[in-house]
């Protein structure tokens, strides 16, 4: 579960890019409560960092230094409009029945909404805010955890035991981030404990690639998926040209939002 302290920070973070949002918008986007949303507000208000309006809410001072913790939680707001764009059109690749997986990521947890226009999904994750924003919808799908270690930093299970949990699964589709992405090499991470995300590949017969524009040409040291290996990249339209055209040569299907 996020922290309060690291949610409020977050708040403030997308009140000063965004400007004046919905509360209702803002519980969507934070998968929590509109009374938690309220809460959060009020004592952002009582401190003077944000404004509450009818409905809604702004930040007072755009040049207020957030405290963030460069982990999963703070990713969760860089792009996040982008993020939300990319994850709405990587849902739609999603059909009724379909059985998927969800790699541990801010964008992925963004396709955890659009699941309530689909119809039994099973859905295997090895990341706790994924499954409580799936326990969150009011459809029934399957929902399916690896177990292994549990890691607080990314909110998620890896080692050798989630690994060979997704090994006994053949699954539809996985979509999956990437920190980085390189067209000689493909999907690259930060993250020393990626050999899950490699199980999820051989788990799934098709691999889709979510992530905004600003991870092309960026080279991280651990490659997640090679590049043969890719078949859908979704991202976002600011993508640089040589990338958009390196991907259709090597017969990957692109979706830009």
């Amino acid at each position: 579960m996020m922290s309060i302290d690291s949610r409020q920070n977050q708040l403030v973070s997308y009140l000063q890019q965004h400007g004046k949002t919905a509360v209702n918008d803002l519980a969507s986007i934070f998968h929590t409560s509109g009374a938690t949303i309220r809460s959060d507000l009020r004592s952002l208000e009582e401190k003077g960092i944000v404004a509450r309006r009818y409905g809604s809410a702004e930040a007072i001072h755009s040049n207020v230094s957030v405290p963030e913790d460069i982990a999963i939680d703070e990713k969760k707001t860089l792009n996040l409009d982008k993020k939300i764009r990319i994850a709405k059109k990587a849902a739609e690749l999603v059909r009724d029945g379909d059985s998927i997986i969800l790699d541990c990521g801010s964008t992925t947890l963004q396709m955890v909404p659009e699941f309530e226009k689909v119809m039994s999904l099973t859905l295997m994750t090895n990341s706790m805010d994924i499954v409580q924003a799936m326990n969150e919808l009011n459809s029934e799908h399957t929902v399916i955890m690896p177990g292994g270690t549990y890691r607080k930093r990314s909110a998620s299970f890896h080692g050798n035991l989630a690994e060979n949990a997704f090994s006994h699964f053949t699954f539809d589709k996985l979509f999956i981030g990437a920190d980085g992405f390189d067209l000689m090499q493909g999907c690259t991470t930060y993250n020393e404990a990626y050999q899950v995300s490699q199980a999820m590949c051989k788990s799934a017969n098709q691999i889709i690639v979510v992530l905004d524009s600003s991870k092309f040409g960026r080279k991280s040291p651990n490659i997640v998926v090679p590049i043969d290996l890719i078949d859908v990249v979704v991202t976002d339209n600011e993508i640089p040209e040589e990338h958009l055209q390196g991907l259709k040569e090597k017969d990957i299907t692109v979706y830009l939002v």
